[in-house]
């Protein structure tokens, strides 16, 4: 079962979320780096914040997956239980989605990056999730001063339009575009290591799938289809 909270503490800032707490993604937004590209969207819902390391504790728990040293000391801290999850590998994240959509009963998988993009900007195609004035006290950059993760609900002043939190800094995530020639794989949002240049919501970088670290995290995004059954047959 996953940990309600990590605190007895009233503090909004706190608390691990529902694996399933989303928000809805559709319609016709302006994405790149000069909002060149005008895409429609098909209906989607987007992870409102990123999966925690209460999340994957309970994943690694239910299917019983080697992990690293480095994930193993991280999900043994209470006290990282609401903060994004972080060394991951693509693989591992893709076992995750897989272990969701049996425990939510949808289809579960990793936003793409238009996906991904249009959350953090919204229609309006801000340059941060927020607006297009870099503040540091909305997010987890280098500017902040943390200089570590924080917990995924720490910056809700930085929600994006859509509702979804934490799209500019804390950590990278993982999209699910298809690999690029070298088979590296796409990450979006930078990391508490990145500047205001380095969070704005535009912003991708190339990945080695096979390496975690712990900058990089993940959300989730699910179908907008109708339920499923465990084991993933359709209740249609």
């Amino acid at each position: 079962m996953l940990a309600p909270t990590v605190s007895s503490s009233p503090d909004r800032t706190r608390g691990v979320p529902a694996l399933g707490a989303c928000v809805p993604v559709a319609g016709v937004y302006r994405l790149g780096d000069a909002s060149e590209r005008i895409v429609t969207l098909d209906p989607v819902l987007i992870g409102r914040w990123p999966v925690t390391t209460a999340h994957v504790r309970a994943f690694v728990r239910a299917t019983g997956r080697t992990v690293s040293p480095s994930l193993r000391r991280r999900l043994e801290s209470e006290q990282l239980a609401d903060h994004p999850a972080t060394e991951v590998s693509f693989d591992d994240v893709l076992a995750f989605c897989a272990w969701a959509g049996a425990e939510l009963e949808r289809t579960v998988r990793l936003p793409r990056g238009d996906e991904w993009e249009a959350a953090a900007r919204g229609a309006e195609a801000r340059t941060w999730p927020w607006g297009d004035v870099f503040d540091p006290e909305r997010c987890n950059s280098s500017e902040s001063g943390w200089g570590w993760t924080v917990p995924v609900r720490a910056h809700p002043d930085g929600a994006a339009a859509s509702g979804a939190e934490q799209m500019a800094g804390n950590v990278w995530e993982w999209v699910g575009d298809p690999p690029d020639e070298d088979g590296w794989r796409s990450v979006r949002g930078g990391s508490y290591l990145d500047t205001a240049w380095g969070v704005r919501a535009c912003r991708v970088l190339p990945a080695d799938p096979q390496r975690a670290t712990a900058t990089t995290g993940f959300r989730l995004a699910i179908e907008c289809d109708k339920p499923t059954r465990p084991g993933g047959a359709s209740t249609r």
